[in-house]
């Protein structure tokens, strides 16, 4: 997490908190009180802009430490065996309220991410050059971070405020919730501009932070989220020409131990142990098997989350190289002799990913990265927009990049359809448990017709989560701002 820059991680965070979340008695987006000291005197210097827009990376981290449960959870690729009574299994069984508390700081969390780069942007644009030295890079990080924040809101929750400026307290109130066609035009503009003005890469401390290359391939997704497959396959073309590629080994993706800024690395939610910047992820996908988790050098208990379903764990061929990381082997472990090892407590859960797993020595203390995109998940798309474009060949020759590493057989001669539902499936195998597969059902419209999830009670309403029933109460106004259908 070497961006974050360690040292100055908890100061920051302090010194931002404060501020947003001092006076402000609406409790919905997160707004600067007007009894505050002005914030003119926070944005003076270069380093003022940057630390600003340090503490927007930090409310990402906050938020995506939960986005297995909306990417992952909601899905067909995971299940919630054991504990039944909690957010991951409400979301798993389609039964998740507008009361309930992840979906509250959810929706907090990206606005509050807005709220800070909003009042980045306002103050940058008259800021001297010649002081403010980074000016294109801070503009373009927050101009990033406000299209993904938008981005995320937009497919959990439909119509939502568009929020563009620093606005008041009664201000907010009378924001309403924006059609998602205009809420789009804001996060194509916005990672447009970003490419534009963000370096290619990073050296030193900057390692980690958003790039060009990170906001083509996250534009590339937008097209192909909205079915604009000609200008998808366009971006994700461009992305195709930098200087991406798959490591040889797919299991090194998730060696927590080795660099995670590779040539296959795009874009990550950040997190390192200690200093307030990791994450419960390892602990919360791990079965709770005593034995198991001293083997594997992880403190605390396993949260039985996040459980590989017997479907996807069946998709894989025997012969994949993704499969023992991606799905494990059920019902236990192989140690250090190569030999099975059975969990012993009957009541764990006997499925779980490997892609999390690395020794956390303190409890919930994880430097597991979130990958919010990567150079296969590009692969993939590209593919997709080729062959909706019916460039079905050329679509087969990158789907087959990513099977040559997993050293499994290409394909070849297949026609549209069929390439079509290979590549849903290949995005199936490669990228399970990384918050992709639900958001993949939506933009494909096969949510409603999947069978796992019909039998798990899915609605047309639930193709969207409810907004926060704090929120509908303090605006108090259905004709502006309205809780979504059958919540």
């Amino acid at each position: 997490m070497n961006f974050l820059i360690l040292a100055d991680m908890k100061r920051i965070v302090y010194l931002f908190f404060p501020i947003i979340f001092a006076a402000c008695s609406t409790d919905f987006i997160d707004l600067l009180p007007q009894s505050t000291v002005s914030v003119d005197v926070m944005y003076q210097t270069d380093n003022d802009f940057r630390d600003a827009v340090v503490g927007s990376y930090a409310i990402l981290q906050s938020q995506y430490v939960n986005m297995y449960i909306f990417g992952d959870m909601r899905s067909d690729d995971a299940i919630q065996l054991v504990v039944k009574a909690d957010t991951q299994s409400e979301s798993d069984l389609f039964t998740l309220a507008s009361t309930n508390g992840t979906i509250n700081s959810t929706w907090r969390n990206y606005y509050s991410l807005i709220f800070r780069v909003n009042t980045v942007l306002s103050k940058i644009e008259e800021a001297d050059p010649a002081i403010v030295t980074n000016k294109n890079r801070h503009t373009g990080e927050a101009r990033f971070l406000r299209a993904l924040a938008y981005f995320d809101l937009v497919r959990l929750f439909g119509d939502v405020p568009l929020v563009t400026t620093p606005i008041s307290a009664t201000e907010a109130l009378n924001t309403p919730r924006e059609k998602i066609d205009a809420i789009y035009e804001l996060i194509i503009s916005d990672f447009t501009s970003a490419e534009q003005l963000l370096p290619a890469s990073y050296s030193g401390s900057n390692v980690g932070r958003a790039t060009s290359g990170a906001a083509k391939a996250l534009l590339g997704k937008v097209y192909l989220t909205r079915h604009d497959f000609a200008k998808a396959e366009s971006k994700l073309q461009e992305v195709t020409n930098m200087s991406y590629s798959l490591l040889p080994n797919f299991n090194d993706l998730y060696d927590y131990a080795k660099d995670k800024h590779h040539s296959e690395y795009i874009f990550d939610i950040e997190y390192a142990s200690g200093n307030n910047v990791s994450n419960s992820m390892t602990n919360r996908f791990m079965p709770n098997e005593g034995v198991f988790l001293t083997f594997c050098g992880i403190a605390g208990i396993g949260g039985e989350s996040n459980s590989p379903s017997e479907i996807l764990r069946n998709l894989f061929d025997d012969n994949d190289k993704r499969k023992d990381i991606s799905v494990a082997v059920y019902g236990g472990w192989i140690n250090g002799a190569g030999d099975f090892v059975a969990f012993n407590n009957a009541g764990t859960n006997k499925s779980y990913t490997k892609k999390y797993i690395t020794r956390v020595p303190t409890s919930d203390d994880s430097p597991a990265n979130w990958k919010v995109t990567r150079y296969a998940d590009v692969l993939l798309m590209y593919a997709e927009a080729l062959n909706e474009n019916g460039k079905t060949e050329q679509a087969l020759t990158y789907l087959n990049i990513v099977r040559q590493r997993a050293g499994v057989p290409a394909y070849s001669g297949l026609s549209q359809s069929e390439t079509r539902e290979v590549i849903y499936t290949e995005r199936r195998l490669e990228l399970c448990f990384e918050g992709h597969r639900w958001f993949d059902l939506i933009r494909t419209g096969r949510a409603l017709t999947n069978e796992s999830l019909m039998a798990k009670g899915i609605r047309p309403f639930n193709l969207l989560f409810p907004v926060p029933w704090s929120q509908v109460q303090v605006v108090n106004n259905p004709s502006i701002f309205w809780q979504n259908e059958g919540y």
